[in-house]
Formats: structure tokens, C-alpha cells, sequence
């Protein structure tokens, strides 16, 4: 899919694709600027398709084009349901329920020294949870079903904030967090990127952390080096499973069903679903890197983990929660703006109920030309500003509607 015809909800990080295709309707775009409906994917490009955590639920196909082997979601296991994914967040600063206290790492390895294959393990496992996730999803249309998957994270930070995959907590209503001790808490998702297939969770119970983990140097790491990976492959019963394996490759260019490019590590240390969320270590006990993608066909011992290094720095702005206006929209470029006489900006497919967008008297068709007095052309440029803001602000949008501009004043809350 062309990145003139996308879709994007503002408030997700991505586009979100429409199955049936349509044309402008040009009169109506002209008096109007009525809905532009996305067109169908026909790309290409490598797909990738969720791994099913649960016999229960129903898998999510996606084509794979000049490749006999399948590049798929290595443990898919929260990707329940279709639907929007569920956000009880609140501010960063307001919460601070988790009380813990420092819990230093049974090993410390000198920077060139490394550790035994089980002083690795140990350092590690104690951070490494279950993330179980609950959703609905509706069979042929009518019939809801309540549907569960599971996968694994790590805890990065003694206040409770745990890093996974983004596919692990897709669609999720409910998420709760199995601790190494086999305590179970409820955990909410704070903040996600589903392009780079990463999300933030936080422990919402008043507990102890029972560990947090290191992040190594990815960059740092060579081919041949020896690597383990820990997490919950199929199922709760198999907890705390580490097996071992080499860097096979670093720096593969992997690009997904939705355009985007992912810089991955390759390994053969065993990947199985429900180590989705899981960290990949070196031998000093260092996380550098999150299992996210394994090769599923009649190949084994290919499986992708995203380098941390590409995580590290957004680890504060994912800790923040995502702020909602409310809005899918469309980019108009130079070219639409000509053929349909209608400012460039972006079009305003769709307004959620009750959001901030609806509250402040924005409507689908109107083109959002400025926001917060800054003109925007481009998705990006709205994303950068939102994020830049927090809880409670208030940004002045300008739109046109009908030939007109109007400013409206927008109050971002969190999801």
C-alpha cells in the first residue's frame, strides 16, 4: 500500500488498513470533504502473520510472497482480539503504586569477564514474567468470545515497568503479569510503538519487585557470539525456559506486512511461542535483545530478537502515556490537494466518540491545517507535537471545513 493511500488513527502509531476500496466522489469532496477511503495492500513486500497462543483463537493470516518458508510472529501470544487494544493508564508522575527496594544482581561480571551459562540465567530470571492477556473477539461477525494468549517481558526498573512486544498485548482488555515467585498482578499498558513491535506495561499492584535486569550493548555484540533466551514457551507450565544458541547474524533488514522495516538479530538459540517479550542475553547476564520473530516451516533455528540498543532510548517517552485525541486521518499531499481543491494537511477520516477530537467540535471531512500553531502536512509532524505534550494540555487545532478555517481548542488526556 502506497503511502498516499493511509489510513492512520492517530492515536495508535499506525495505519490502520480499510479492506474495501472506493474513489473520491469529487463533488462530494469539493462541498464537503467527505471520507477518502484507503486502498486495498498490494504490495510486495515479506508478510508476517501472528503465531495462535490459544486453540480458542482465531489466527490473523497475512500472504507471504517469494519466500517458501513463513516469517512469522514468534509468540504471538497476546494478540487476543481485534479490536482496540484496552488502555488504563494514567500519568507517570501520579502513580508510583509499586513500592520496591533496590535488589542487586546476584552476579556482577567485570566489563571483559563473562559469566557461566547458569550465573547468566540467574542474574536474569528472577526479572523475567508471564504476560497474560485477556480479550473479545467476534466469530463470523455475532458471537463474541472471550479469548486469552500469553507471552513474556522483563522488568527494566524497580517502580514496576516491564518491556514486551507490542503483538504480545495487541487487542489485550486485561492484562496480568506472573512474577518469577509465581505471584500474579495486574499490570496496564502504559505506552507501545507497533511499528517497532515494542510496549511498555506497568505493574499497577502494591508489590516488591523481585528483580530488574541490565541492559547490555547490542551494538557490542559479533556473530558467533553465545546468546540465551528466557521466557514461557506454549504455555504458563513451562515458565522460566532458557535455552542457548550464537548470534547467527546481526543487522537483518526485515520488512513486515505493514511497510516497516525492522533491524533485527538473528539467532538459533530456540524461539518458541510465548517467548515473545523475552529477553535475549549475553553471557554477562545482559538483556540485548527482545525475541520477537521465528521462521516457521520446515526450517529451524532462525529466530529475530530487536536489538535493545533500539529500544534504550525511548525507554522514557514509552514510560509516558500515549495521549488521546481521538482522530484517524489521511495525508493530503500536493497532488490531492490539486485534484480535489482541498487544502494539504490532514483529513479527518473519522472521529471517536466521546474523544477530545468530538468534545472540541472537530468532524470527519474537516482538514486539519495547524495544531498547536505549527503547520503540519504530515502524521509525524502531529505525532511529534502530541508527544511532546502531556497530560492536560491544551493545543489549538486549525481546520477547514467547507472552504472555511476554523481554530478550535483540543485538551489531551491519556488513554
Amino acid at each position: 500500500m502506497s503511502d498516499e493511500n493511509k489510513i492512520y488513527d492517530v492515536d495508535n502509531y499506525e495505519h490502520v488498513n480499510i479492506e474495501k476500496e472506493s474513489e473520491f466522489n469529487q463533488e462530494e469532496v469539493k462541498n464537503n470533504y467527505e471520507k477518502i477511503n484507503d486502498s486495498k495492500n498490494e504490495d510486495n513486500n515479506i508478510k508476517f502473520s501472528n503465531i495462535n497462543e490459544n486453540v480458542n483463537k482465531k489466527k490473523k493470516k497475512r500472504g507471504v510472497k517469494n519466500i517458501a518458508l513463513m516469517l512469522v510472529i514468534g509468540i504471538l501470544g497476546g494478540a487476543v482480539g481485534g479490536g482496540a487494544t484496552y488502555y488504563a493508564v494514567k500519568s507517570i508522575n501520579g502513580d508510583g503504586n509499586v513500592v520496591s527496594t533496590p535488589n542487586p544482581p546476584t552476579f556482577k561480571a567485570d566489563e571483559n569477564e563473562a559469566l557461566t551459562k547458569i550465573q547468566a540465567f540467574e542474574k536474569v530470571a528472577p526479572a523475567v514474567v508471564i504476560v497474560s492477556t485477556k480479550g473479545v473477539q467476534n466469530y463470523g461477525g455475532f458471537i463474541p468470545k472471550e479469548v486469552e494468549g500469553i507471552g513474556s517481558g522483563f522488568i527494566i526498573n524497580e517502580e514496576g515497568y516491564i518491556l514486551t512486544n507490542y503483538h504480545v498485548i495487541e487487542g489485550a482488555q486485561e492484562v496480568t503479569v506472573t512474577l518469577s515467585d509465581k505471584r500474579e498482578v495486574k499490570a496496564k499498558v502504559v505506552n507501545y510503538d507497533q511499528n517497532q513491535d515494542v510496549a511498555m506495561l506497568k505493574i499497577v499492584d502494591n508489590i516488591k519487585v523481585p528483580a530488574v535486569v541490565e541492559l547490555g550493548d547490542s551494538d557490542a555484540l559479533k556473530a558467533g557470539e553465545e546468546v540465551l533466551a528466557i521466557g514461557t514457551p506454549l504455555s504458563k507450565e513451562f515458565s522460566q525456559t532458557v535455552t542457548g544458541g550464537l548470534v547467527s547474524a546481526l543487522n537483518r533488514n526485515i520488512e513486515t506486512s505493514s511497510g516497516v522495516k525492522l533491524n533485527l538479530i538473528q539467532t538459533d538459540t530456540a524461539i518458541n511461542p510465548g517467548n515473545s517479550g523475552g529477553p535475549l542475553i549475553n553471557t554477562k547476564g545482559q538483556v540485548i535483545g527482545i525475541n520477537t520473530l521465528k521462521i516457521s516451516g520446515t526450517a529451524e533455528g532462525i529466530g529475530f530478537a530487536i536489538p535493545i540498543n533500539e529500544v534504550k532510548g525511548r525507554i522514557e517517552s514509552l514510560s509516558k502515556p500515549i495521549l488521546n485525541l481521538g482522530v484517524s486521518i489521511r495525508e493530503v499531499d500536493e497532488n490531492l490537494a490539486k485534484q480535489y481543491e482541498m487544502p494539504q494537511g490532514l483529513y479527518v477520516v473519522e472521529v471517536t466518540q466521546f474523544s477530545p477530537a468530538e468534545k472540541a467540535g472537530i468532524k470527519g471531512g474537516d482538514v486539519i491545517t495547524k495544531f498547536d500553531g505549527k503547520r503540519i502536512k504530515t502524521f509525524e509532524e502531529l505525532k511529534e507535537i502530541r508527544d511532546s505534550k502531556k497530560e492536560g494540555d491544551t493545543v489549538r487545532v486549525e481546520i477547514v471545513r467547507n472552504q472555511e478555517t476554523i481554530t478550535v481548542e483540543v485538551e489531551l488526556t491519556a488513554q
